[in-house]
C-alpha cells in the first residue's frame, strides 16, 4: 500500500504560509535538455500531456534556442503543435524559452502566448551562456520583451546565478537586484530567481527577497528556482514561502541541471515539493500519485531511476 493511501503526509499547517502555490513545471524543457540522449518528439509530447493530466497548469514545453546549442530540443517546431491544444482545451499554460528575437519569431509563429528569457546575474555566466556581457544581454532582451508585450504575450525571465557562481563565487545581492530591476523595468511580468549551482541557504533567500521588495520589485512578481546540489532546495523553498512567494519552479522526477554550469545538479523534484506542500495544507491542484506515475514512466524511457526521493518512496514495491 502506498503512503498516500495511509493518509500521509499528515496535514499540519504552519503559520503565515500561502494557501496556494503555483508550481511552474520545468521538466519537459530544463530537464530533458540536459539528457545525453535525445528523447523522441512523441515521447516528449506524451510527457507534457501526462504532466497536465496530473493537475499541473504551467508546463514549460520546449526551447527555441538554436539547435546547435541545445540539440536535445531541436524539435521545438514539431513538438509545440502536438501539445498546444492543451492551452485551448484545458487552460494549461505552455511557456517556451526564447533566447532572442529570432527565438521569439519562431515561438510566435506557432502561437505561443507565454515566453521565458534567460538572463544572468554574473558576467562569467553571461559570457558562457549568452556570449555577451550582462549589460549587452539586457540590451538584447529589451526588443524581445517590447515585441512580446506588444503582442500581449506573457514574459517571464530567469535570472541565473542569483546565489553563487562557479567561476566568481559569492554573488553580491545588489548585483542580483540590479539585473532584476532592469528586467522588470523593461516590462517582464515575472522573474524566476535561480540558484543555478544549488548553494543558497534560507537566510540568503529571505535577504535577497527583502532587498528586491525594498527596490520596488513585488513578491507577487517573483518565483524561485532551486537546485538540490547541497540538499537545500526544499529548505530554501520554505524560506521563500515564508516571505510570501507563491510560484515555485520544479522538475518532475528531479530531471535537469545546467549545461553551462557543470557543478549544477538536478532541479528540485516536483514530487518532493508536492509532498511538503500537501503536508503543510497548501493547495497545488496536483495529484501526487499521477505525477509519480508519470515520472516513473519517463525514467523508464530514459533508462535510469528518478533521483526524486518521493518518487522512489511511492514507487517502491515490496
Amino acid at each position: 500500500m502506498s503512503t498516500p493511501e495511509l493518509g500521509l503526509p499528515m496535514v499540519v499547517p504552519a503559520p503565515d504560509l500561502p494557501a496556494r502555490v503555483r508550481i511552474y513545471e520545468v521538466g519537459a524543457r530544463d530537464g530533458l535538455q540536459n539528457e545525453k540522449a535525445t528523447v523522441p518528439t512523441e515521447v516528449k509530447a506524451e510527457f507534457v500531456r501526462r504532466l497536465a493530466d496530473s493537475g499541473l497548469t504551467t508546463i514549460e514545453a520546449t526551447s527555441f534556442v538554436h539547435p546547435k546549442w541545445v540539440p536535445q530540443l531541436a524539435d521545438a517546431e514539431q513538438l509545440f503543435p502536438l501539445v498546444s491544444d492543451l492551452g485551448r482545451s484545458s487552460g494549461v499554460h505552455l511557456p517556451v524559452l526564447v533566447p532572442n528575437e529570432r527565438g521569439l519569431d519562431r515561438a510566435l509563429a506557432l502561437g505561443a502566448r507565454h515566453v521565458a528569457l534567460f538572463a544572468s546575474a554574473t558576467e562569467s555566466f553571461a559570457k558562457a551562456n549568452l556570449n555577451r556581457t550582462v549589460d549587452e544581454s539586457l540590451a538584447m532582451f529589451e526588443s524581445v520583451v517590447s515585441r512580446a508585450k506588444a503582442d500581449k504575450v506573457h514574459v517571464r525571465s530567469y535570472i541565473s546565478m542569483c546565489f553563487g557562481d562557479p567561476w566568481e563565487g559569492p554573488v553580491p545581492i545588489h548585483q542580483v537586484v540590479r539585473v532584476c530591476k532592469a528586467l522588470m523595468d523593461m516590462g517582464c511580468d515575472e522573474l524566476s530567481l535561480g540558484d543555478t549551482i544549488g548553494v543558497a541557504t534560507p537566510g540568503h533567500v529571505q535577504t535577497l527577497l527583502a532587498e528586491l521588495n525594498e527596490e520596488g520589485v513585488p513578491t507577487s512578481a517573483l518565483g524561485v528556482h532551486f537546485h538540490d546540489t547541497y540538499g537545500q532546495a526544499l529548505t530554501n523553498t520554505l524560506a521563500a514561502l515564508q516571505h510570501g512567494v507563491t510560484t515555485v519552479d520544479a522538475s518532475a522526477g528531479g530531471l535537469g541541471g545546467c549545461p553551462y554550469a557543470k557543478s549544477a545538479t538536478g532541479n528540485l523534484a516536483t514530487e518532493d515539493l508536492v509532498w511538503m506542500l500537501q503536508g503543510l495544507g497548501i493547495d497545488t491542484g496536483v495529484d501526487l500519485a499521477r505525477l509519480t506515475a508519470t515520472s516513473v514512466w519517463m525514467a523508464e524511457r530514459l533508462g535510469r531511476p528518478s533521483p526524486s526521493r518521493t518518487v522512489k518512496a511511492l514507487s517502491h514495491k515490496e
